[in-house]
């Protein structure tokens, strides 16, 4: 079975020519089916990929938990997964190919279906600096090859789960499997990732119950009204000593962020 990454020899210059033998991150098809029926395909790191297929039904919707799980199959190739449901299942009609790095998939309207996030869980903007010092630890596949994204979960300070694929819409849904394994509580936490934040991710972190998503990257328009609109926190460019908060800033401590927001 893949470790994520695979052995390459490259060329590399630095005022003269050396040979390099490591690692580069893997990037393959993985097929899900459900039921027997082909759901997608999707272009990703192919470790665990079980963790994938579980988050992705979940964060569209197609499942609510485990317990609709009768019992999931690889193939022994890693390739495909076979995820058989304790009641029937019908292959949504509608497929969205999102803005994501990979060609990312959903199958529904993203700005439909969601409600607010009603959670009044407060944080400390300098604790998200330390909380992303630690989702590239030693020995992760960022660590190792470089060319994947991150995505942690956290209750404001510890992290409480992690994932890592080469796509960002994938590493927040083998999070959400993960999670879903081990039975860690997705809702009330915050989501962070290292991926641009557009309308699928605030999708999934909808799903997931997140009041607070928090990444190194760009938020982009639709994300942020729809952040607006489910009242979830929305903050990026997180670096060493700054971030942005796009939405709702009265959950990060101290209260006069909103106000500063609110200003003309």
């Amino acid at each position: 079975m893949t470790t994520g990454a695979v052995s390459a020899r490259w060329l590399e210059y630095r005022q003269g020519w050396e040979t390099f033998q490591a690692e580069v991150i893997e990037e393959a098809e993985v097929t899900i089916y459900v039921n027997g029926l082909e759901l997608a395909i999707i272009l990703c790191t192919p470790h665990e990929p079980e963790l994938l297929a579980l988050g992705f039904l979940k964060n569209e919707g197609l499942i609510g938990g485990m317990n609709e799980v009768d019992h999931v199959r690889i193939s022994p190739q890693g390739c495909c997964v076979d995820i058989w449901l304790t009641h029937s299942f019908a292959t949504p009609e509608r497929r969205i190919i999102t803005s994501g790095c990979g060609a990312g998939l959903t199958f529904s309207d993203p700005s439909l279906g969601i409600r607010p996030v009603e959670d009044d869980l407060r944080l400390d903007p300098d604790s998200l600096f330390a909380l992303f010092g630690q989702l590239n630890a030693p020995g992760s596949l960022y660590a190792r090859a470089r060319g994947v994204h991150t995505a942690g979960l956290s209750d404001g300070g510890r992290i409480l789960a992690m994932a890592e694929d080469v796509g960002r819409h994938s590493a927040v849904d083998r999070l959400q499997g993960a999670c879903m394994l081990h039975g860690i509580e997705t809702r009330g936490r915050i989501l962070l990732t290292t991926g641009r934040v557009s309308s699928e991710m605030l999708h999934k972190t909808a799903r997931m119950g997140c009041p607070i998503v928090a990444s190194r990257n760009s938020p982009t328009s639709m994300s942020v009204a729809m952040a607006e609109a489910w009242r979830i926190t929305l903050i990026g460019y997180v670096r060493r000593h700054t971030l942005r908060v796009y939405t709702h800033p009265e959950r990060l401590t101290p209260g006069k962020s909103a106000a500063i927001m609110s200003a003309p």
